[in-house]
């Protein structure tokens, strides 16, 4: 089976930007509309194998890879706060 494991990352670190943002919508669409975002302008990490995965996991810990990610977060997150589907 073949995961992009950018999707687990962008979830692991989604917490991360939350805690900046008071009152922001946490609704289900929201929060999906910001991973999408997020993960639209970040690269796919796929895998197909569980060492595969293990792999990326350990990429997530690395600090500029960790910052990129939380970059794209952001953008999506002010981008979601500014234009809320709801």
């Amino acid at each position: 089976m073949i995961k992009n494991c950018m999707e687990d990352i962008v979830e692991d670190l989604l917490p991360v930007v939350l805690v900046n943002y008071e009152g922001v919508c946490t609704c289900s669409r929201c929060i999906d509309d910001v991973k999408a975002i997020a993960l639209n302008n970040l690269k796919p990490l796929y895998a197909t194998s569980e060492n595969g995965r293990l792999y990326n996991k350990m990429n997530e810990m690395k600090a500029q890879f960790r910052i990129d990610v939380i970059n794209e977060l952001t953008k999506a997150m002010e981008k979601v706060c500014d234009n809320p589907f709801h």
